[in-house]
């Protein structure tokens, strides 16, 4: 038997042996051939007709089969053979969020991967409450709208003056006024540094008391406190007497006697005088006695008023005199008894007493000296025996009750 030789193209063979390279033996030795194309209407040699075995009569399908002809469905799908389907038939891959297109279901697309922008990684506009801080827009954002957590419903975080209690402030007027009841988001008190208006005098923020600002008081002498380097002492008290005067220590030679240290002070530094400059008293002791005090003005020498007051008990008797004792002149009627013959019808009576001798000095202590009385025209009709000793200051004289009346003992500013 003569064989005959086939000459078969290139292409179909390579078709025949693939699509028969899978064939199993029959019984009877035969072989047969099963095509695997996906779902059957594909097209096995890859020429986008359909025809699994390249006749061109076969079934075109509908171009959702496996382009390759493996069977197994990862062509593209759409026929034509160019491989540029998605693999899963569609031939659509969707929305991409960073890929720098906006495209359907996204608000934006900036394409990086920035979320602190003004578009979030998730293709959406940045907005406040969002969770996601925006860089030079927000201060933070909690995705909340509590007010008082720390950052508000404004991405602003919470500050002193805000108007909003947050954590660590005990009260938020809202203000920059710190002179009044909540300072710096404090209830105001004292310590804390800032005068409270109207409360306060000041506020040094200390809890000392030497300085000019004690328990938020300005310091004062008699507050008790010793203000540093300008007290001397401070004793609460307005007495002249003690150790501590207008908050200066008490000295000899300030004025005023000390009780039970000083025998007298004069505030001088005259050693002769009533009060030795270690205040001591070098006058008589009848000085340092209680004596009565003439101070009515009609007895000055100067007095030409009509009244007619005697110096003895009973009618007329002067509202100033007081008996037989020791009297000092002052205020209105002088501070001594003239040293010359009044007129008459002066000193507030007809006939008024003057001092008919020198006054004494100091070292001469109580001296005897006599009064005399003008009337008419003896300037000494009548006179009275009487004491005087010179205080430094002042004069003392022991006088008695004179005589009929109207006799008076007559004032003058000097001897």
């Amino acid at each position: 038997m003569t064989m005959k030789k086939i000459l078969v193209p290139c292409s179909l063979a390579l078709s025949v042996l693939v699509a028969c390279g899978d064939d199993a033996p029959t019984d009877t030795g035969d072989s047969t051939t099963e095509t695997s194309a996906g779902d059957g209407d594909g097209d096995g040699d890859g020429d986008g007709d359909g025809d699994g075995d390249g006749d061109g009569d076969g079934d075109p399908g509908d171009g959702d089969g496996d382009g390759d002809g493996d069977g197994d469905g990862d062509g593209d799908g759409d026929g034509d053979g160019d491989g540029d389907g998605d693999g899963d038939g569609d031939g659509d891959p969707g929305p991409v969020c960073g890929n720098g297109i906006v495209e359907d279901g996204e608000a934006c697309d900036d394409g990086n991967a920035v979320d602190g922008d003004d578009c979030t990684n998730a293709c959406a506009s940045a907005v406040c409450g969002d969770g996601i801080v925006q860089e030079g827009v927000e201060m933070c954002d909690d995705g909340n709208e509590v007010e008082d957590d720390g950052c508000n419903s404004m991405c602003m975080a919470g500050f002193c003056g805000d108007g909003v209690l947050n954590e660590g402030e005990a009260c938020d007027d809202g203000n920059e006024d710190n002179s009044d009841e909540c300072a710096a988001c404090q209830v105001a008190s004292c310590g804390d540094g800032y005068i409270q208006e109207g409360v306060e005098e000041c506020d040094d923020q200390n809890d000392l008391d030497s300085d000019a600002c004690i328990a938020c008081v300005a310091a004062t002498c008699g507050d008790g406190f010793i203000q540093e380097g300008v007290e001397d002492c401070d004793d609460q008290n307005d007495l002249d007497s003690d150790a501590c005067i207008a908050c200066v220590a008490a000295t000899c030679g300030d004025g005023f006697v000390q009780a039970g240290i000083e025998d007298c002070d004069d505030g001088n530094e005259v050693d002769d005088d009533a009060c030795s400059n270690s205040c001591e008293v070098n006058v008589d002791p009848q000085c340092l006695e209680p004596y009565s005090s003439l101070d009515l003005a009609d007895r000055h020498i100067d007095s030409n008023v009509d009244v007619t007051y005697c110096d003895e008990q009973g009618n007329n008797m002067s509202p100033d005199w007081a008996g037989n004792g020791w009297y000092r002149f002052e205020g209105e009627a002088g501070v001594v008894m003239p040293e010359n013959a009044p007129p008459t019808y002066s000193c507030g009576t007809h006939a008024p007493g003057w001092l008919n001798g020198a006054h004494p000095t100091i070292d001469e202590g109580v001296v005897a000296r006599q009064v005399c009385f003008h009337w008419s025209a003896d300037t000494c009709l009548w006179n009275s025996d009487i004491q005087v000793v010179n205080c430094g200051d002042f004069y003392l004289y022991d006088l008695v009750e004179p005589g009929p009346c109207n006799l008076r003992y007559c004032g003058a500013d000097m001897p």
